[in-house]
């Protein structure tokens, strides 16, 4: 027997691109959605759906060419979503930065570094993508966010008093970016 106990050993963290879903990973991921909601997580709901609409949103996420899901995972558990969300091809002038959307970690999965993880997964792969710059919004209740987010280099830039509606309350909300590359010549 050895001398190390199931209680000692560390969790298992993993952030990954997700291209499709099996049941078990869709039905961890409205849980932790559910979760993250019902804990004032940013995701845009401010009471959970219903899993009927999480379903159809998160597969009707992966359909669109845009944009790309990424997961954390707590032991193999998906706890944790972030969405990379790149411009329309119409949109030569933005061409150059992308957005960071909908990221939470689950109430119960925090504390691992997991935000951080996911975080990072996604700025990788918009930095793979070609992208200069990274922007994202969050409601200024999200204090733990907004530490990580200014720790970790983004610039808030602006402010918009009345972002979100929150139980019939007006709540700030704050932009960000993060430069990804060295600017082009002529200030991009």
């Amino acid at each position: 027997m050895s001398g190390t106990s199931s209680r000692s050993r560390e969790p298992e963290l993993l952030v990954e691109r997700l291209k499709r879903f099996t049941d078990q990973d869709l039905n961890a991921l409205c849980e932790a959605t559910d979760a993250a909601i019902i804990d004032g997580g940013g995701f845009g709901w401010v009471t959970p759906p219903g899993r009927r609409q999480l379903e159809t949103y998160f597969r009707g996420l992966l359909l669109v060419p845009e944009r790309d899901l990424f997961v954390a995972r707590l032991n193999g558990d998906i706890v944790g979503s972030a969405i990379l969300v790149r411009p329309p091809r119409n949109n030569e002038a933005q061409a150059f930065a992308a957005s960071l959307m909908h990221s939470y970690i689950a109430p119960y999965a925090r504390g691992h570094g997991l935000a951080r993880m996911l975080t990072e997964a996604v700025e990788d792969c918009a930095r793979e993508l070609g992208y200069h710059i990274l922007n994202l919004d969050v409601r200024d209740t999200q204090t733990v966010a907004i530490r990580m987010y200014e720790s970790y280099g983004y610039i808030r830039w602006g402010e918009h008093p009345e972002y979100a509606l929150v139980r019939g309350k007006s709540v700030q909300g704050f932009f960000f970016y993060k430069r990804l590359r060295p600017p082009k010549s002529g200030g991009q």
